[in-house]
């Protein structure tokens, strides 16, 4: 049984990261640009523009699909409560590479909004284009 408690923490923890880490990127990413934090890609550090535009886009994503994962994981895992520790460990590997998955596939959006939006030295694409 504390197998189970321990899977549902770690596993709750990915939804709950995506919606913290979501909330900080999208309302209060870092002020300058660094290697150290923050979203970082070649095409998000070229300016403070790309910059912001990044972590507003990629922070609201992941503010947003961190909700949407939360209630999934936490009833996947209800009716797995009095199984093996076998089958607990398969279920929680599951829902952890899913949501590592997700997570993961969450930045090429951001990747495409920043190239739609921006050309390659950091100006806004036109409107008329």
């Amino acid at each position: 049984m504390w197998f189970w408690w321990f899977m549902f923490v770690c596993n709750m923890l990915y939804s709950l990261t995506m919606v913290i880490a979501g909330w900080f990127m999208w309302k209060h990413y870092p002020k300058k640009i660094n290697s150290l934090c923050g979203y970082r890609s070649k095409r998000s550090s070229v300016n403070m523009d790309t910059w912001k535009f990044a972590h507003e886009n990629c922070g609201r994503r992941w503010w947003i699909i961190g909700w949407i994962m939360f209630f999934p994981t936490f009833f996947i895992q209800i009716p797995f409560y009095h199984s093996s520790d076998d089958v607990i460990g398969w279920v929680g590997l599951v829902i952890c590479l899913v949501e590592c998955t997700i997570l993961l596939i969450s930045i090429i959006p951001t990747e495409i909004a920043l190239k739609k939006t921006f050309n390659e030295d950091g100006t806004r694409k036109s409107k008329d284009m």
